[in-house]
């Protein structure tokens, strides 16, 4: 299995929807951050099952919430975790405010 790394921009996505969810439905923030620690654990399994989708930069959507994983592989050993976005916003966006 792969070894993984989320950078701080993507673990603050994953807060602030957690958030978001959670003053929709109180455990649904809960939810959502467990949904996106299985999908990474399954991106960690086989990363290159998923495209890429921006320069180097692969995808893979959450399968509950409206939401995509964006992710390299770095020196084929480690995963790192970019931003985790909901799928409306544009992802040029964020690529300018990350770099």
């Amino acid at each position: 299995m792969y070894k993984s790394i989320l950078l701080s921009v993507a673990k603050n996505d994953i807060r602030e929807a957690a958030l978001w969810y959670d003053q929709q439905k109180k455990g649904l923030g809960k939810k959502f951050t467990a949904i996106v620690r299985k999908k990474i654990t399954a991106i960690r399994k086989n990363p290159f099952a998923y495209s890429i989708r921006y320069g180097s930069v692969r995808t893979s959507l959450l399968d509950v919430f409206p939401f995509m994983i964006h992710f390299t592989i770095d020196n084929g050993e480690t995963i790192i975790v970019s931003a985790v976005l909901h799928t409306r916003r544009n992802p040029e966006i964020w690529a300018e405010n990350r770099d």
